[in-house]
């Protein structure tokens, strides 16, 4: 079990709302960007001299130009519907960790200086004015949030606390307090093309690899290719996936179903990186820089389609926004979506009866999957809603002979948010991430003593990444999660594989 120097929830077989314990999470306090990565972003160095009213002018024009914005600060009702549904409250007891806490911090704000009744009765409707002190509850607060939206799907308004948090984050950045993490990954995409500043040769070594390592294994030639022009299909996935564990496995999955289905492909070292943390901050002129790399990208290679890899935000932004933030897509294949999740191009590949597994190369594991909140509550997979809940699902059961669910509570819309999103993956929050792991990885516990369950599969870079560091903490290994298309690796039969094909056939079969 790993060592904390803060006390660990206790993993219990059922749900407990906490008694409240304010301020218990008041000192965690993430760092701040340095000067250089704030501006590389198009923010101030440092906190500017006359900072409270550039804040609520920015406010202002942020509450100008989303109508939803001023809906959600004014529409709550305090019902307490939301309070027990965020799990860092669950975990941290803290109640500004209560989704109405937490849009409270910005809300009294909002009426002090945008309502009638803030500005003549301030104490009467509970406003405050911006101070300091506002200020820094903000910059702690706001940055224990990971804009999972679980809150939302039980708001009787619908009110999204990711909006709100996202907005008070892109109000603190443009008066220079913004976070070291988040910004940091930023500039690094501007200059060198991902979040984890891995230039051009490293990548290419990375996939020569790979190509090593899975001829090796299989006999087989499969391909990994960088910046291949004329491809027909360009990846866009995580950079994690080119060098960490379990990440890299989904990438060798990715490359194996390419190959199987006999249809050229590349990466590209302008666009290595899908995830976009310009969503983090709530900075759409960042989140369009970042997409732009890969509209370039797509020119540049002369690809006919595009597909994004196994991560979460990177799929939501996507999905729900690529099209706008760097669109029109008029010289892809009209046949194809922009864009197209591996997910959907892996399953339709199963529906077309394409690729054959043995799924006894998956026995030595019990599976259960993980809802990427990302995926799960902003985004779809497929020609119908709730496919990007059945088309990974379906996926692991193509693949593997054992695989359970966890309680319906706490999996699909309700999932519970891995807590390491919304640029929270950073080791100075490492108590906020362990905390607020804690409804998840109850829940995983409890189909490991149910069901035997050995291993959890997820679609998410970051969700994948912080179960490798939280899962120790709770007694767990942090081999327990697994990227998806590692399954799908393990168990693809390719074709010319070194193995008895009369046998692969008999395997396949009974496997279906």
């Amino acid at each position: 079990m790993a060592k904390a120097d803060f006390e660990v929830p206790v993993l219990k077989p059922y749900a407990e709302i906490p008694a409240l314990e304010p301020g218990t999470m008041a000192h965690s306090k993430t760092f701040q960007a340095k000067a250089e990565f704030q501006q590389a972003l198009g923010f101030p160095g440092e906190l500017v001299e006359d900072w409270q009213e550039r804040a609520i002018d920015k406010m202002g024009e942020l509450l100008g130009r989303y109508r939803s914005l001023r809906v959600y600060l004014d529409s709550c009702v305090k019902c307490g519907s939301c309070t027990d549904k965020c799990h860092y409250y669950l975990g941290t007891k803290d109640p500004n960790n209560m989704p109405v806490g937490r849009q409270d911090l910005m809300r009294k704000v909002y009426r002090r200086y945008f309502t009638l009744a803030g500005r003549f009765f301030p104490k009467l409707v509970g406003a405050s004015d911006f101070t300091r002190e506002v200020l820094d509850e903000w910059y702690c607060y706001f940055h224990q949030c990971s804009q999972c939206r679980r809150c939302s799907v039980f708001c009787p308004y619908g009110i999204d606390t990711a909006e709100i948090s996202m907005a008070a984050r892109e109000i603190m950045d443009s008066i220079g307090v913004g976070q070291k993490y988040c910004n940091e990954i930023i500039g690094k995409v501007y200059k060198i093309g991902n979040n984890l500043g891995l230039p051009g040769p490293a990548l290419r070594d990375t996939l020569e690899g790979l190509e090593e390592d899975v001829f090796d294994e299989t006999g087989v030639e499969v391909r990994y290719p960088l910046d291949e022009a004329g491809a027909e299909i360009l990846l866009v996935t995580p950079s994690a996936d080119f060098f960490a564990e379990p990440h890299v496995d989904g990438l060798i999955g990715y490359g194996k179903v390419f190959h199987e289905a006999g249809l050229s492909w590349t990466m590209s070292t302008h666009a290595s990186e899908a995830a976009n943390f310009g969503m983090f901050i709530g900075s759409y002129a960042n989140m369009r820089r970042v997409a732009q790399r890969i509209r370039e990208a797509a020119i540049e290679l002369k690809v006919k389609r595009i597909v994004f890899g196994e991560c979460g935000h990177a799929w939501r932004v996507a999905y729900s926004f690529l099209n706008t933030l760097a669109g029109p897509w008029d010289f892809l294949d009209p046949r194809y979506p922009v864009p197209q999740h591996i997910c959907e191009f892996t399953y339709d590949l199963i529906q077309q009866g394409k690729l054959r597994f043995d799924k006894s190369q998956n026995d030595d594991m019990v599976l259960t999957y993980h809802d990427s909140c990302n995926v799960a509550r902003a985004s779809r997979m497929g020609d119908r809603p709730g496919g990007q809940f059945e088309i990974p699902r379906a996926i692991i059961r193509a693949a593997c002979n054992n695989f359970f669910d966890m309680e319906e509570e706490t999996i699909r819309e309700r999932t519970f948010c891995c807590g390491g999103g919304g640029g929270l993956l950073t080791d100075d929050l490492m108590e906020v991430r362990v905390k607020g792991a804690m409804p998840r990885v109850q829940a995983l516990n409890n189909v490991m003593q149910e069901k035997g369950v050995t291993h959890m599969a997820a679609i998410c870079a970051i969700c994948k990444t912080q179960f490798t560091k939280v899962l120790p903490y709770y007694g767990m290994e942090l081999e327990q999660i697994v990227s998806l298309h590692q399954l799908v690796s393990n168990a693809l039969i390719l074709t010319g594989q070194d193995r008895d094909e009369e046998d692969a056939e008999e395997t396949s079969d009974e496997a279906a």
